[in-house]
């Protein structure tokens, strides 16, 4: 299927699609939030979806999201997730009353919090609450089979300490390393080998004599120059993959300085979508952004060399969106 930006409603384009055709799906839809705020480019299809959405209060819009919802859970293959994006609004909401009863709770998997900015409105003196300064993305798969790839960053805090303190040794080729202890930390009888003329420790190796030998052709060992000194591991700086990324995403921000900024309010940064669209799909694989807004999902979808839909019912959402695939280009 060629990549393909759709203007029109979402919710009767996807009743057209395929079940069980799309590999990822992001959604960005209209927050439970201020009214006005939500038309943001103010043309006929969005108004018109505008009236739609908020025409009963709080109930009317979870209406109005179930139903697509539902058929974005049709649409995704068994080894498909879903990633929503909302905000305190109307989360508890979207949590209980759509994405767990479609999905159901067994396919819940993480809550995500993104800390977009500094709150608003709530930092003066005569606030009456804290500042909201984050956003949540809820992470449900389609089944057990869903993809799933771990992330990780160099750019935690303290991260770079960590590195700087620890990895303070070179090798002949250049490459740094720290040393890490080989020993068990429970009695392993039978581990208790000598090797090259090294005792092993009280406990035992935590490894195998295959796996020494192994490590120490590849030069990942590190003997001591006397003989009751202990073997230790070498770990390559060049190798780490970096720190886990946790549910808590604080390192990724869309400053008013940024060289991505279009001008749309709710723009989110690329940053954020290159993490969802590497965790949770494959090189080829197919992602839907219903709600294309700004056109960031799409954007980085490509760049990532998966194949996309984008789907909004505002021409100049839809007109944005194909400027920056052009600029990209």
């Amino acid at each position: 299927m060629p990549n393909q930006l759709i203007l029109g409603d979402n919710l009767a384009l996807m009743r057209e699609m395929a079940s069980e055709s799309i590999d990822l799906i992001y959604l960005d839809p209209p927050f439970f939030s201020n009214r006005h705020y939500e038309t943001l480019w103010g043309d006929e299809g969005e108004i018109r979806s505008f009236e739609d959405r908020w025409a009963g209060g709080i109930d009317h819009y979870i209406a109005w999201l179930k139903e697509r919802v539902f058929e974005m859970h049709r649409l995704l293959k068994p080894t498909g997730s879903i990633f929503l994006h909302c905000d305190w609004h109307a989360d508890a909401y979207i949590r209980v009353y759509i994405l767990d009863k479609i999905f159901g709770e067994k396919n819940f998997r993480n809550e995500l919090t993104w800390k977009r900015k500094t709150g608003r409105g709530e930092t003066n003196h005569k606030s009456k609450r804290f500042g909201a300064c984050t956003d949540t993305i809820f992470f449900y798969a389609k089944s057990e089979e869903s993809i799933f790839h771990s992330q990780f960053t160099f750019e935690a805090e303290g991260y770079s300490e960590y590195v700087a303190k620890f990895f303070k040794f070179v090798d002949e080729k250049g490459r740094k390393y720290r040393l890490a202890d080989l020993s068990s930390p429970n009695p392993r009888p039978n581990l208790m080998y000598d090797y090259r003329g090294y005792k092993p420790p009280k406990n035992g190796w935590a490894i195998s004599r295959e796996k020494m030998t192994e490590w120490d052709k590849e030069g990942r060992l590190h003997f001591p120059k006397i003989a009751t000194g202990r073997i230790q591991r070498k770990r390559y700086l060049d190798e780490l993959k970096g720190k886990p990324i946790q549910n808590l995403w604080d390192d990724i921000e869309l400053s008013a300085q940024s060289s991505e900024r279009i001008g749309y309010p709710t723009q989110k940064p690329e940053a954020l979508l290159e993490r969802i669209i590497l965790a949770a799909s494959n090189q080829g694989d197919l992602v839907l952004d219903p709600f294309v807004g700004g056109g960031t999902t799409i954007v980085v979808a490509d760049k990532l060399e998966r194949r996309w839909i984008g789907i909004d019912q505002s021409v100049a959402a839809i007109k944005v969106s194909e400027m920056r695939l052009q600029k990209k280009g």
